[in-house]
């Protein structure tokens, strides 16, 4: 049945806003650093933005999150409306809660970029707290050294689609997106599939065009609803477009033409099946595809989803991620779908597991601690019943959504939207997830991530 933003920073002369990141070259900065302030999402009770300096060359240099702790009940949105002002190397971020919160709330509150070798991160600031510092000794070298410089992939992503089930316009009774959103609060799709349509030319299903087609008057809906997609690109079958393209350069123009038609902040690629997943000359190339793509769309958040065994990654997923390294991919999420691995009898233990088994891997092939390792990993299961009938009910994706959340995993999907729907004892289907639920249950537990 199935399957399935680090900002790069140029210079600039003066401050200017780029949808929701805000990028700050202050005024009286050395060697003509550059800084972003890009706003995330809500996480309930916490809200985390990041900043990220580049030295005048434009190379990054290490990008932390700030944490900002919200009143009890308050959203991001009441709280902070993206303006800021920037006094040389002071940002001040405006708050716009526009009442008195039981443990007090600030106008404004701001943290400062100080040098000290090597930038060091903000501490945390606090709605109640006021400023804050990252100390340190002024800069008085005409350029930052470039040889601080970490790898780009060791810093955490954003957090754009951190919760996005799947939806597919192909086939079970699809939603309209904007009944889903308004009925559970999420913000974000997976969108599934794009494939190959006359060789290296990518369509919806292979079939459905970029525009026109009931895919994108979806995601225009999704997109006035407030809410963004993240397009997927290949699953278990149908002609795929990392085989049919034969050059890396050649597949990344597929997945440019896809970012250019609908502003894309993320990109998923589906990697499955012995002609993608089990080719190794095709990992390679999607590999290679993905590091031209990053290269030509400063921010764009990429994503590789992929099978998994109860305790992680077999060969093939182990293989993805090694080369991934070694070609310098930068992919910002690797993502396991916990589900037709024969012995899920357990999926909460099964998929905690097999997840914990993708954070050894990537500490031990990046280096990354247990929290980095996490910030790039994500989960993508099966609501209610899995082609092998595997049982994920309500109380088990809370469970997981919960572990998910504590953990701050990067993504959280599930297949699909059009199964969230139930038809108890119905079996495993295209429209229905099988078992007894309410609509919507499944995406009303992930918009809470």
């Amino acid at each position: 049945m199935r399957r399935r933003w680090l900002p790069a920073l140029g210079l600039a002369a003066a401050a200017a806003t780029i949808g929701a990141m805000v990028v700050i070259a202050p005024a009286n900065a050395a060697g003509g650093v550059s800084a972003t302030f890009s706003k995330g999402s809500d996480w309930g009770t916490g809200y985390e933005g990041k900043y990220t300096i580049a030295n005048g060359s434009g190379s990054t240099l290490p990008s932390w999150t700030v944490e900002f702790d919200l009143p009890s009940g308050a959203k991001i949105s009441s709280l902070w409306d993206g303006s800021y002002t920037a006094s040389g190397q002071h940002v001040t971020v405006k708050n716009t809660w526009n009442g008195n919160v039981a443990n007090g709330g600030s106008a404004s509150f701001g943290f400062n970029v100080a040098y000290s070798g090597s930038y060091a991160a903000p501490s945390n600031c606090k709605l109640n707290g006021g400023a804050c510092s990252a100390g340190g000794t002024p800069p008085t070298s005409t350029t930052p050294p470039t040889t601080t410089t970490p790898p780009t992939t060791t810093t955490p992503p954003p957090p754009g689609g951190r919760g996005a089930p799947y939806l597919y316009m192909g086939w079970g009774s699809p939603p309209n997106p904007q009944t889903v959103m308004n009925a559970t609060g999420i913000k974000w799709f997976t969108m599934a599939f794009i494939n190959a349509s006359g060789g290296c030319n990518p369509a919806w299903d292979s079939s459905r065009p970029l525009s026109g087609s009931a895919d994108a008057t979806a995601i225009s809906q999704i997109k006035a609803a407030g809410g963004q997609v993240v397009p997927s690109f290949g699953g278990w079958s149908g002609n795929k477009l990392g085989p049919n393209c034969s050059t890396p350069e050649a597949l990344a123009g597929a997945y440019q033409q896809v970012i250019n038609a609908y502003g894309l902040k993320a990109i998923d690629i589906d990697i499955e099946n012995s002609d993608e997943f089990e080719n190794e000359a095709v990992q390679d190339r999607i590999l290679n595809a993905l590091k031209i793509v990053k290269q030509n769309n400063p921010g764009i958040q990429t994503i590789l989803t992929f099978g998994t065994s109860t305790t992680g990654p077999n060969y093939y997923g182990n293989r993805l991620i090694d080369q991934s390294k070694a070609l310098g991919a930068n992919v910002d999420v690797f993502t396991i779908m916990p589900f037709d691995f024969g012995g899920g009898a357990n999926m909460y233990n099964s998929t905690v597991s097999a997840a914990n088994g993708l954070r050894d891997k990537l500490k031990s092939t990046f280096g990354w601690s247990d929290a980095t390792a996490y910030a790039h990993l994500g989960i993508s299961g099966m609501n209610g019943l899995s082609d092998q009938q595997e049982l994920t009910d309500l109380s088990t994706w809370t469970q997981i959504t919960n572990w998910a959340k504590s953990n701050k995993i990067a993504r959280l999907a599930f297949w699909s939207v059009n199964r969230d729907r139930g038809c108890p004892g119905g079996g495993v289907q295209s429209a229905c997830s099988g078992i007894a639920q309410n609509d919507w249950d499944f995406t009303k537990v992930t918009a809470g991530f």
